[in-house]
């Protein structure tokens, strides 16, 4: 997950940099809660902490703004009240909608880090320049993150995410580089 890059010149698409998204997943309201007009928010985020009142989110598919009032943790998710919404009833018209960041205001990550986005869709070739297909997941294990490679005939192969097999990542080329063992495939 390596430094983000960043533009002032937008795409057509409304994303900062060609090829990055203009918002990021951060979780996804699951349903009222209590009377208040409160929410229980899965987490969908490496940053929770950065879920505070004061900052602004974006719900749902057409990216409503709204401001975070206050947060509290709850289980496996957040309660958050959102400014705009008194009552359970009001707020119910989010339920099961997504919540966003702009993908601008996201931390910048230590060199050699990189967000998931980035490095779907990448070329996966090995050291000796056989291509070997695209980046179409990334399996989070817990030790470490495993790359599904897919190639053109739709055969997947899996990939530890690192360094003995990940031997470079050039997100300007579109580009990532891996050192294959016998049996790896």
């Amino acid at each position: 997950m390596n430094a983000v890059k960043k533009s002032s010149s937008f795409t057509p698409a409304g994303s900062p940099v060609e090829g990055e998204p203009a918002f990021l997943v951060i979780g996804k309201i699951r349903r009222p809660h209590g009377v208040r007009g409160d929410v229980l928010m899965e987490v969908i985020s490496d940053f929770p902490e950065r879920i505070q009142p004061g900052v602004t989110v974006y719900v749902g598919e057409d990216a409503q703004p709204q401001q975070i009032t206050s947060r509290r943790t709850h289980k496996d998710g957040l309660i958050l009240h959102f400014a705009a919404y008194s009552t359970a009833e009001a707020v119910g018209v989010l339920r099961n909608a997504y919540v966003f960041v702009h993908a601008d205001d996201r931390p910048a990550l230590e060199t050699g880090e990189f967000y998931h986005h980035q490095l779907l869709g990448l070329a996966v070739y090995t050291d000796q320049g056989e291509e070997l297909g695209r980046i179409v997941e990334i399996l989070e294990t817990g030790a470490n993150d495993v790359f599904g490679v897919q190639n053109e005939e739709g055969k997947k192969v899996y990939i530890p995410y690192i360094d003995e097999f990940v031997t470079a990542i050039d997100l300007e080329q579109g580009k990532i580089t891996v050192h294959l063992i016998p049996g790896l495939i």
